[in-house]
């Protein structure tokens, strides 16, 4: 039985004292022991930011990339290694700002993954500017006569889509959050959980704000209704938390090839012989006609 202390780290937590991040840490190890996952069988992959950080501070494999790339090297990991459970914890900036065109065509390609989004509506590592679901007209560092633009709408983009599992969190609820992240992970293919994370020192409203606008879905809400999810979504009086939408079983990306290699990971296959890559490069090593 996977344990908490198996997920310990020894990395120095540089988040701010209070920060909801420490939450959403603690939800995603308790999920992960509820799934009874040991640390060698889970991989966590990041982009930059403070959320980004996420994966330091557990005792298990992880990638820290660039800036927004998160996704394409966990859609990798999966492909060379299909034995492991692999979830991405991000920001929104990294996720759906840099890395917004990753996102969008992984919510097409349908991979076997948790996404785990960070959501305080801005770009707090470097000191508050605006991100891409920063309101319409708040005031931010590079906006001192508020945001232009409106937000944009990515869990209505997901719903649309077709995502599989879409889901909404809030930091100050960690124990719903742990719910939803072991959730997401059992769920076979691409899982979003976008998790409403205020920020103590950029932010412009206090946690108390959340804590009142942040409310589960009603009794009886029916994740299967696209139109009800958007209609959820699209609530401005609070911001609804839980499983928002589910769509029916869709083809996951890579499972053809996996069964091919017998889901083994492909550092245990042996390498193709002479006589079989030759055949495959054969085609590529041909001269059209009249070339030199």
């Amino acid at each position: 039985m996977a344990t908490l202390e198996e997920y310990k780290s020894g990395a120095e937590i540089q988040w701010c004292p209070g920060c909801p991040n420490h939450l959403i840490l603690k939800a995603v190890k308790s999920a992960l022991v509820d799934l009874d996952l040991s640390p060698h069988e889970v991989c966590l992959v990041s982009g930059i930011g403070q959320a980004a950080k996420l994966p330091h501070y557990l005792e298990c494999n992880f990638f820290n990339g660039l800036h927004g790339r998160a996704l394409p090297v966990a859609l990798g990991i999966l492909a060379a290694n299909p034995r492991l459970t692999t979830l991405v914890t991000t920001g929104e900036g990294d996720c759906y700002g840099e890395g917004g065109n990753h996102f969008i065509h992984t919510l097409r390609r349908n991979p076997n993954l948790t996404l785990i989004v960070h959501n305080n509506s801005f770009y707090a590592l470097t000191k508050g500017q605006a991100s891409p679901t920063t309101p319409l007209g708040e005031i931010r560092s590079l906006h001192p006569k508020g945001v232009p633009m409106p937000p944009l709408k990515v869990l209505e983009i997901a719903v649309i889509q077709g995502c599989g599992f879409v889901a909404r969190g809030f930091a100050g609820d960690p124990e719903q959050l742990r719910g939803l992240i072991a959730e997401g992970v059992r769920h076979r293919g691409l899982s979003l959980i976008d998790v409403i994370q205020p920020c103590i020192t950029w932010g412009k409203k206090p946690l108390d704000w959340y804590r009142e606008k942040a409310v589960p879905l009603p009794a009886g809400y029916d994740s299967s209704d696209r139109f009800g999810a958007l209609r959820a979504i699209g609530e401005n009086e609070r911001f609804y938390t839980g499983v928002l939408y589910r769509s029916p079983q869709k083809p996951v990306f890579g499972e053809a090839f996996h069964r091919l290699m017998n889901n083994v990971p492909l550092t245990g296959l042996e390498p193709p012989d002479e006589k079989t890559l030759r055949e495959v490069l054969a085609p590529f090593c041909k001269r059209p006609p009249g070339s030199v």
